[in-house]
């Protein structure tokens, strides 16, 4: 695919299935996540991939971790937490590696990862991979950062979810540019 079409094109794919990115496509993925902007270099990002039973798992880690919020939870809100991990047949956590810099305050630090994350979509558009950044309360919660790994100062700021698009993907409308840019003074 054209890098132009990619970065003009890319649209998030909630419905995905198998197979998911393969080790030689996690690698490109993973690559192009590594060339985010990155202010002083600090690297401020790591990645989890979750696939397989992994995914089964943090789904239980989920579902915990609502309970610990919520103990009256019905058996199929619990049961809805350890099915979203089973969206899609490989997630990535995208984890900020906060860093302690006289110029460089936390926010850059996110936006960073946003950036990988950014990059880590249109990897996966450009080599015909469906992807969808998800979030929500639970992705925040330290529980679930506790059960992931983390350490102290690493936030969760999302999962990717990526594999097989169940649909065709239908091109969005283009947005025209005059509505989000102007001159300034």
């Amino acid at each position: 695919m054209d890098s132009k079409e990619a970065l003009i094109n890319r649209q998030s794919c909630p419905s995905l299935t198998e197979p998911g990115p393969n080790a030689e496509q996690l690698e490109f993925i993973y690559r192009a996540a590594l060339r985010a902007p990155d202010h002083a270099r600090l690297r401020p990002w790591r990645f989890l991939t979750i696939e397989g039973d992994a995914r089964k798992r943090l789904g239980d880690l989920m579902a915990e971790v609502a309970l610990s919020d919520q103990p009256d939870l019905s058996i199929d809100a619990i049961n809805r937490f350890r099915a979203v991990p089973l969206r899609a047949p490989c997630l990535i956590a995208l984890i900020c590696k906060k860093q302690d810099h006289p110029k460089i305050p936390e926010i850059e630090q996110q936006l960073s990862l946003g950036a990988a994350a950014q990059n880590i979509l249109h990897a996966a558009y450009a080599i015909d991979l469906g992807a969808i950044w998800r979030t929500g309360n639970i992705c925040y919660h330290p529980l679930l950062a506790q059960g992931l790994g983390l350490a102290k100062n690493e936030q969760l700021l999302g999962l990717i979810y990526i594999g097989t698009p169940l649909v065709q993907k239908k091109l969005q409308p283009e947005l025209p540019v005059a509505d989000f840019v102007s001159k300034w003074p």
